[in-house]
């Protein structure tokens, strides 16, 4: 899956990997190695994450039911607990310090395609 920031114009993530049962969420990037540039895991449903037994820490985005982001959380640590985001629907994965290098804020609206 194909994801770009509608609002910066750039491409987040081109090989984004989608988790949507209960099985790949609870796995999520557990015994994965760190995410490269252009790689990305999408939660849904999802309002929140933790990064226990995690090896590298990531960039989360939490995203509302219009895939507006709600929240940035930049190199989210291992061993840490995201916060929970009451309207999120979804969080996006990415590796550590891609969001800031992309200028990800909050309110933009990102856009999937297979």
């Amino acid at each position: 899956m194909h994801i770009t920031d509608l609002d910066r114009n750039i491409t987040l993530a081109d090989a984004c990997r989608p988790a949507r049962t209960f099985w790949t969420r609870l796995r999520g990037l557990l015994g994965t190695q760190p995410l490269e540039p252009g790689q990305a895991l999408l939660l849904e449903p999802c309002n929140s994450i933790h990064m226990f037994f995690m090896g590298y820490p990531i960039d989360a985005l939490y995203l509302d039911a219009e895939n507006r982001v709600l929240r940035v959380v930049p190199d989210l640590a291992p061993w840490r607990i995201g916060p929970t985001i009451r309207r999120a629907r979804q969080v996006l994965e990415l590796p550590a310090g891609h969001a800031v290098r992309c200028g990800v804020q909050v309110g933009d609206r990102l856009a999937f395609d297979k």
